[in-house]
């Protein structure tokens, strides 16, 4: 088809932090639509102010995580962050029915970026990793139907209530 495709490469060789680098640059592009499915969110500050900055600027930000994970500790350091953007109206959804283990971003009507990295610092700088960002009107329309059959099979994001899950959160 009439498709754009750039292929991001990313891991502990590379100088640039080109994954990171690429995330941000996707989230600030987005103008109206900002929708991420990644089991692990634990941004760095370049990719948390970007997302700061897209909700400020009224981005529907919408962001899939699974309920079932398969490491506490990173599920107790997420719930830090979610609490932190969830202030900003961004929305957080927890996929019930099983493993959710994809890394998707969909920005607008006609971007978006499938591979192998997660939200975190592993795959940001650590981890070799290999994403794609795809502009094709046809894909995104595809992607945006399978986001939103996720979303169906979540709830919203729950609240750290009490005292010990939030301290133990931070």
């Amino acid at each position: 088809g009439n498709s754009n495709v750039l292929i991001i490469p990313g891991g502990a060789a590379d100088t640039l932090e080109t994954t990171s680098l690429s995330f941000v640059h996707l989230i600030q592009q987005a103008k109206q639509r900002l929708w991420i499915a990644t089991p692990y969110f634990i941004p760095d500050l370049k990719v948390m102010g970007a997302l700061q900055l897209a909700a400020l600027k009224g981005v529907d930000i919408q962001i899939i995580l699974p309920k079932k994970t398969d490491n506490l500790i990173l599920t107790l350091a997420m719930k830090s962050y979610v609490a932190e953007l969830s202030q900003l109206g961004i929305s957080f959804h927890q996929y019930e029915a099983g493993f959710m283990h994809q890394k998707v971003m969909l920005i607008d009507q006609d971007i978006c970026c499938i591979g192998s990295a997660n939200l975190d610092n592993r795959s940001l700088r650590i981890n070799f990793e290999l994403n794609s960002i795809i502009e094709c009107k046809q894909l995104a329309q595809e992607v945006d139907e399978m986001l939103r059959n996720d979303l169906k099979l979540c709830r919203p994001y729950p609240e750290a209530s009490h005292f010990w899950p939030k301290l133990l959160s931070k």
